[in-house]
């Protein structure tokens, strides 16, 4: 409790029992039990409490006594003699009598200022159990609309916007201005005598039942959250914002409606009425007595509340001060930052912080509220009104919590503003205290600290938030509290998002070899390297040995992922690099970016069949000496084991791929070995013969021979149009034995093959030149052999002719129908008008252009009916 008021008596032991007063400026008016009505002036003399009173009129003309005196737009208003008259202020002249309102027990008014500052009065009469309404024009009052009929005498009522509350001996009821009158039941009076209605400021009514009051609106529903509840039961009522003052038995009771408090309770002689002439200025009447209630200086009250840790209330008459706007918003702003403290101590940590956020104060300040979340030396420049609570357990837990939704919103307002070139400012918890100036710095601190809370409160947050591309966590900072939680997956990902590589590597590597860590293994390793791209090719050759090592075929995915970061990788670089320290990797390497990634660059199919080679020539040492005396080898690609599959990979390559250089490779190939792979080179080289001479008089394979000629025959390219041909030389007139080169191997002479020749003739003729194949024969060839050669491409020929023939005869007759079908189409007329309609759009054809556009547009030229 704080005083808010001061009574000072301004009529006392007045000989005439009061029954009612009003008051408007400096004027009091009062109404007495034997019907005078008493005007006095009222002027306070400067820099004190004290009042000048002076009676300035008295008028005994009424009959009976006054029930009840009202002010107005400078009109009194009273109800006397059960009418209600309208009287001058200054000469208490009549100026009309309201003749309808015979009868008139109570009345109520409501004053309404208009935009344009016009005022407009309007009045409810209670008369019996009718109750009528009228509006002040030209002098008098005017009829508002019809009358009410009311279930009851009303004994008390008040206007609320465009409805009347109504209180009755036993019901409150609530009548709508809407032109029907509509009338809602709400509630009963209580155990009260009497009933109580009092307008308040904002045009709401409070509605007294027993020791409790309700707000209402203009639709009859409460306001408030909870009733006010009084100590004794209130007979009259005053709302002199942020306070209503209410007059019960013994004393005048003051409070608050939000907050609700109890503010104030004045002991005066048997209080009865209260009135008041605006702000600030109220008068409470006994029968005898008039006190006027003083306000205390709103910067003195300030002071109490602050003392007392009622910040809501000092807020609201902080607002209300006549100060500089300047000044008024700096004390409301420390005032709401003392509010908020206070909401904090009193652990209500959610409405603290939504207090701070609409307060723009400093977020370090209001980190700096929860222990160990800011950096010793900063946490020492910072200054609070009152020691801070200790925090443990669930109520740090549920601190933190609320915490992080404030960083959240705050950190959400700072990216969006990160670029923006304006001064950025935010305002301390305690004035003197330093701030934060630089958006960055400050994003860095929100961003370490919602770290730091979500490793007490929730982890699974953790990479979410080092995972965002505007993370600004202080490394140091995280890197430590990272490690004291042993958080070393979410350590991965800050040294990763930071461009830390080696760092994270380095501990991906330490936690490798560790039972129960969740990043052993290698698996994490390889990942992390995928990711890294070209421009860290340093780094991937510095950290990927040790998996090549333990596991290469896992090691070799950091090379060969279906990855874009991996898939660009210097192909030639990562090839040396194998080669280097990891031989046995270089060939799936290679293998992968040829057969899966499409390389044709001729530098890596050389390499591979070089790598090939390598393998094949190694094994074959092994598998020859292997043999026992006089067992033949088995076919090439075919032999057992390694060897099998590399000699295999090799011809199959030799054939497939078109990209390597056999004139660099073939000297790589022995002589006295793989001499398949040699007639492969030879035959990409164009040397046929040489090819052919392999597969007829070394390996003595027809069956290769011909093969060899099938692949390489193409009738539309000379150095392959005669393939067959040399086959038949080959056959019939062999070169010398040295026709290779240095071979070493031990071979007989070549011997023609007649039979073999024949056959060539018999099966290939269509793909020989028939005069140089004959010329081939040797003379004693028998003629009936070289009969059937010659009949066969006869034959052939004729063949050709016949069906050429018949080709010929169907694209005549086909011709001859077009031709037909054309002229057919040529005698149909066709008569195209503006008024002509198209089948496709519907619209009138109209010009030439339209119907070419239609015709193109559906691929049709059919457009009219």
């Amino acid at each position: 409790m704080h005083d808010a008021y001061e009574p000072v008596p301004i009529l006392e032991k007045l000989p005439l029992q009061i029954d009612c007063l009003a008051a408007w400026d400096d004027w009091l008016l009062v109404g007495t039990k034997p019907g005078h009505l008493l005007l006095y002036r009222i002027k306070k003399d400067a820099g004190t409490n004290r009042f000048e009173v002076t009676l300035e009129k008295s008028n005994k003309n009424f009959s009976k006594k006054i029930q009840q005196v009202l002010s107005a737009v400078s009109l009194p208003s009273f109800v006397s003699e059960n009418n209600i008259h309208v009287h001058d202020l200054l000469t208490f002249q009549q100026i009309t009598v309201v003749s309808k309102a015979r009868g008139a027990t109570l009345f109520a008014c409501d004053l309404q200022q208009s935009s344009s500052g016009e005022a407009k009065l309007r009045m409810c009469v209670a008369v019996k159990r009718k109750i009528q309404l009228y509006y002040w024009k030209d002098r008098e009052f005017h009829e508002l609309q019809g009358d009410f009929a009311a279930p009851d005498i009303p004994k008390s009522m008040a206007w609320c916007e465009n409805s009347i509350c109504v209180g009755f001996k036993r019901d409150y009821y609530l009548i709508r201005m809407d032109g029907r009158g509509s009338v809602k039941e709400l509630f009963p009076t209580g155990k009260q005598l009497e009933p109580l209605v009092a307008p308040l400021a904002d045009g709401k009514v409070a509605v007294g039942q027993d020791d409790l009051t309700v707000v209402l609106n203009e639709e009859g529903v409460c306001t408030q959250k909870c009733a006010l509840n009084w100590t004794d039961i209130p007979v009259a009522m005053e709302h002199q914002p942020p306070y209503i003052i209410a007059v019960l038995s013994r004393y005048v009771e003051i409070r608050t409606l939000e907050p609700r408090l109890l503010v104030q309770s004045v002991e005066l002689q048997r209080p009865r009425f209260i009135t008041s002439a605006g702000s600030n200025v109220v008068y409470v009447a006994s029968n005898h007595f008039v006190w006027r209630l003083v306000p205390i200086s709103i910067a003195s009250q300030i002071r109490q509340l602050l003392q007392d840790k009622q910040f809501e209330l000092a807020l609201q008459l902080a607002k209300m001060k006549d100060d500089s706007d300047a000044d008024k918003r700096q004390q409301i702003h420390h005032i709401q930052n003392l509010f908020a403290f206070n909401l904090f101590c009193q652990k209500r940590f959610d409405d603290s912080m939504q207090v701070f956020a609409k307060l723009g104060t400093d977020p370090t300040h209001v980190i700096g509220l929860y222990p160990d979340l800011l950096p010793s030396d900063y946490r020492k420049q910072l200054h609070y009104p009152n020691p801070l609570p200790v925090l443990s357990g669930a109520e740090l837990e549920k601190a933190h919590l609320a915490l992080i939704d404030y960083l959240t919103q705050k950190r959400s307002h700072l990216v969006k503003q990160l670029n923006d070139s304006d001064p950025f400012t935010t305002s301390p918890l305690m004035e003197g205290t330093p701030t934060i100036k630089s958006r960055k710095k400050l994003l860095q601190i929100i961003d370490t600290t919602l770290l730091k809370c979500y490793l007490h409160t929730n982890v699974a947050l953790v990479s979410p938030l080092l995972r965002l591309e505007n993370n600004h966590c202080h490394i140091e900072e995280s890197e430590y509290v990272l490690k004291k939680a042993h958080k070393y997956s979410e350590l991965i990902i800050l040294y990763e998002k930071k461009g830390l590589h080696q760092k994270a590597l380095q501990v991906l590597l330490d936690q490798s070899t560790k039972a129960n860590s969740p990043l052993k293994g290698h698996e994490r390793t390889v990942q992390y390297l995928q990711r890294l791209g070209v421009e860290n090719l340093g780094i991937i050759f510095e950290f990927s040995p040790w998996v090549l090592k333990i596991c290469p075929e896992d090691g070799l995915k950091i090379f060969t992922e279906d990855l874009t970061e991996v898939e660009t990788l210097p192909r030639d670089k990562v090839l040396n690099f194998l080669k280097e320290g990891f031989q046995e990797l270089a060939i799936p390497y290679l293998e992968h970016i040829i057969h899966l990634w499409d390389e044709t660059r001729p530098e890596f199919h050389n390499v591979l069949i070089q790598l090939y080679l390598e393998k094949v020539q190694g094994l074959m040492k092994v598998y020859l000496n292997s043999l026992p005396e006089g067992v033949p080898a088995v076919a090439a690609g075919k032999e057992a084991g390694e060897l099998g599959e590399y000699r295999s990979k090799l011809l199959s390559f030799l054939e497939v791929s078109s990209s390597y250089e056999p004139e660099r490779l073939i000297s790589d190939f022995p002589f006295d070995g793989l001499l398949e792979e040699r007639a492969l080179l030879l035959g990409r080289m164009g040397k046929h013969e040489q090819a052919l001479f392999i597969y007829v008089h070394i390996l003595k394979d027809t069956r290769m021979a011909e093969e060899y000629c099938h692949g390489h025959y193409d009738p539309s390219t000379n150095g392959n149009k005669d393939v067959y041909l040399s086959l038949l030389r080959m056959y019939l007139s062999p070169p010398d034995v040295h026709f290779l080169g240095p071979i070493k191997m031990e071979l007989c002479e070549p011997q023609a093959n007649l039979q073999a020749a024949l056959k060539v003739l018999q099966l290939h003729h269509s793909k020989l030149n028939t005069t140089k194949a004959i010329n081939l024969l040797p003379a004693n060839t028998q003629i009936q052999e070289i009969q059937v050669f010659l009949e066969s491409v006869l034959e052939e020929k004729a063949g050709r002719k016949r069906f050429d023939q018949v080709l010929k005869s169907l694209l005549q007759a086909e011709f001859l129908r077009v031709q037909e079908e054309h002229i057919f189409h040529q005698q149909v007329k066709c008569v195209i008008t503006d008024e002509k309609t198209c089948r496709v759009c519907k619209k009138k054809i109209g010009n030439r252009l339209h119907t070419f556009v239609c015709s193109e547009r559906h691929k049709t030229t059919d457009i009219t009916e």
